[in-house]
């Protein structure tokens, strides 16, 4: 099980994690809350009805790691499809970043539920809704670092991924690759 998802029943998943690993999923988790920003919290009172058709932005951000995780729904060839991208993120970017605060979150939540066996390591046990949001977090932890990194489809087995321990990238390509093997593993757990 060390370092690979395997399967629960019920649907959910397990993981053995050292210290470290919990510690650089977890601060990881926490820094993608910030990069997607605050949610707006119901004011008290506030129909909830209209929270539900609250407008989002129209444009799209300008962050590339935020336009990646937030990427506009149709072309930008011709005005006429600009202004439908711009109506649908306006009204779907919320729900959406709501979303990827709650996984985040999920992951956060259940790292900090997580007792030390004194050994250095820990067993994390997911429910399937648990499994399916760390999913989430994972596959957005990737394209975050992927897009600071500017990984492209070229880069599969280039220069990037044999970097010299010296270059500043290192511990990014690092986690980036371990994200990866996480949630391939979680993936298939996940499946039928």
């Amino acid at each position: 099980m060390a370092g690979r998802f395997e399967a629960l029943p019920g649907g959910g998943a397990a993981v053995a994690l050292d210290e470290v690993e919990v510690s650089i999923l977890r601060s990881l988790a926490v820094q993608l809350m910030e990069l997607i920003g605050p949610g707006d919290e119901p004011v008290e009172g506030e129909d909830p009805l209209a929270a539900l058709f609250a407008e989002g932005p129209s444009q799209a951000p300008t962050d590339p790691a935020l336009k990646r995780l937030f990427p506009d729904a149709y072309g930008d060839e011709d005005e006429e499809l600009r202004a439908a991208a711009a109506d649908f993120r306006r009204y779907t970017e919320n729900d959406l970043r709501a979303r990827k605060r709650g996984d985040a979150l999920t992951v956060v939540r259940s790292l900090d539920a997580l007792a030390s066996s004194g050994e250095g390591g820990v067993v994390l046990k997911l429910t399937a809704d648990e499994s399916r949001a760390w999913l989430g977090a994972l596959n957005d932890l990737r394209l975050t670092i992927g897009t600071r990194l500017e990984v492209t489809d070229e880069d599969e087995g280039g220069e990037l991924y044999r970097l010299p321990d010296s270059d500043p990238r290192k511990p990014m390509v690092m986690a980036y690759l371990w994200l990866g093997a996480l949630q391939e593993s979680l993936v298939e757990t996940l499946m039928p």
